[in-house]
């Protein structure tokens, strides 16, 4: 009876404490406001706090009142989708939606309690564009869980001209996302342990396979990090499947670990734990930008990032507007504050409260651009931003210049059970052939058949046994077969025990091979 009272307890807690939790650290908001705004965001306080203060300036000085962000921060991005997907299915299921047009179900405002979702990928905002499957009065239908945000077609022109920034676009053509800023992913490394390595700072994916930084490399699982997933894909997609896949293995040849969360490998850099890393930019920056010290410029900072040029994914960083949510309107005006010079200028440059601050920019209002307290490091997303005001930015980086133009070869659901097995769980083994391999590529008294047998066999790929029993080799012309096949139930996990297995043998042989000619 005891325990029943104490479950019954503890489980009226936890309901009436998940709107707390949801809260983030206190932002600014005016204590009168006429309108609140209520966000959904996985960004962190930093940007929560400065576009809270900015939007309300702006707000004030254009509509004469006063407004109030509510932020909600239920976690990263696919866990801010997961909690839709369960309010809009509630809210079908309670009959709140009409499919008398199916294409754009209604509900009365306020049916979902959140104005926009701000932050995080296209892929996922796309998400919420595709919307869920739910039970309707006309049967199985499709809810979107985002509305078109109604801009004018000569405003959208206004602010972003053509809608690309290297193979990806900057906004969805039918407005059910619209970027604000930009994510580059790349290469955070720690200047002062490239120094004492003797090397040059990375400038390409490829410097990260140099033998000498064996044991300095730090990467993220990209089968737990979304962000390493989409810089392993675009290595991929750039190099090529034969090169892509070679640079890949050797970059983490040179691993000293892999972490299953993409914001530890910049402070195990920040910290000399390793040399280098990949990392998503706002990461490696922000990175960069906390280890300064106080009054340092972040050009001295131990820490640096860069974004290979013409190698690296360029990816919008969106607001979208969700369906039924209380106040659309005062969303819209959101996205619009965010898209002025204003709202951009908060992603990069100095703060106001900083001596570089002092000379910014002026706005059109006669007030210097910029944030208040925090540097925040992003990339916005307008080109006007790169042409007016480059020369005031933190980081002297141009997105339009920099992103690859590749567009992605679809090979990226490979990555994870590939590199989990031929490194992440092979990871003792194949840093002793990796060893192994560069002793002999180093002596030119070492055979060059049998290092030519050890080349092969360090880049092997193993077949996969298909269901009619045939062995289909892993290329680019049999990918999408063996994707479909890993798709069937547990084909998956059979699949990778084989393959575990085939590059377990082959890292034992190259060293076997090596092991006549060098000590182990």
């Amino acid at each position: 009876m005891l325990a029943s009272r104490l479950a019954i307890f503890v489980s009226l807690a936890l309901i009436l404490g998940v709107p707390f939790f949801l809260r983030p650290p206190s932002a600014p908001a005016t204590t009168e406001a006429t309108a609140t705004l209520v966000v959904v965001t996985p960004h962190v306080p930093q940007i929560r706090y400065e576009f809270a203060r900015g939007f309300s300036r702006w707000y004030a000085r254009w509509y004469g009142a006063s407004v109030a962000i509510d932020y909600r921060v239920p976690g990263g991005t696919s866990e801010i989708v997961k909690m839709l997907e369960a309010q809009y299915h509630a809210a079908a299921r309670t009959g709140r939606f009409d499919f008398a047009d199916p294409i754009n179900p209604t509900a009365p405002a306020g049916t979902i309690p959140f104005d926009l979702v701000f932050g995080g990928g296209s892929y996922d905002h796309g998400r919420l564009k595709t919307g869920v499957k739910v039970a309707s009065s006309l049967g199985s239908s499709t809810l979107p869980m985002s509305i078109p945000a109604g801009f004018e077609r000569a405003q959208m022109d206004r602010w972003f001209g053509e809608n690309a920034v290297g193979a990806q676009v900057l906004y969805d053509p039918g407005q059910y996302w619209v970027g604000v800023a930009l994510s580059g992913f790349g290469i955070v490394y720690n200047t002062v342990e490239y120094a004492r390595l003797g090397l040059p700072p990375p400038q390409t994916f490829e410097d990260l396979t140099d033998p000498r930084l064996a044991g300095w490399v730090i990467l993220a699982d990209p089968r737990q990090s979304g962000s390493v997933a989409t810089t392993l894909d675009s290595i991929l997609s750039n190099y090529g499947w034969e090169k892509g896949w070679r640079v890949i293995r050797e970059v983490c040849a040179n691993s000293r670990t892999f972490s299953n969360s993409s914001p530890k490998p910049p402070i195990d850099v920040s910290q000399g734990e390793a040399a280098a890393g990949l990392a998503i930019d706002f990461y490696g920056r922000g990175q960069s930008q906390a280890v300064l010290l106080p009054g340092q410029d972040p050009s001295e900072s131990r820490v640096g990032y860069v974004d290979p040029k013409g190698a690296t994914y360029i990816d919008a960083d969106p607001i979208s507007i969700l369906r039924a949510g209380p106040n659309p309107e005062l969303a819209k005006r959101f996205i619009e504050y965010c898209l002025t010079e204003e709202g951009q200028a908060l992603w990069q440059l100095p703060a106001l409260a900083s001596v570089r601050g002092r000379g910014n920019p002026v706005g059109e209002d006669g007030e210097r651009l910029g944030p208040e307290q925090y540097e925040l490091r992003r990339m916005p997303v307008r080109r006007v931003m790169y042409e007016k005001y480059l020369g005031a930015m933190i980081d002297q980086a141009n997105p339009f210049e920099i992103a690859s133009k590749t567009t992605p070869a679809g090979w990226r659901s490979g990555i994870g059970v590939m590199m989990g097995a031929f490194a992440i769980d092979t990871a003792h083994d194949q840093r002793r052939a990796w060893r192994a391999l560069n002793e002999a590529r180093a002596s030119a008294r070492f055979p060059r058949e049998v290092l030519g047998e050890m080349e092969r066999l360090f880049y092997a790929f193993p077949e996969t046994v298909m269901p009619d029993g045939s062995a289909v080799a892993f290329t680019p012309e049999n990918f999408r077969a063996i994707r479909e096949y890993w798709r069937e139930p547990g084909a998956q996990a059979v699949c990778e025990v084989a393959y575990t297995g085939f590059f377990t043998t082959s890292y034992r042989r190259v060293v076997e091979l090596g092991s006549g000619y060098f000590a182990d």
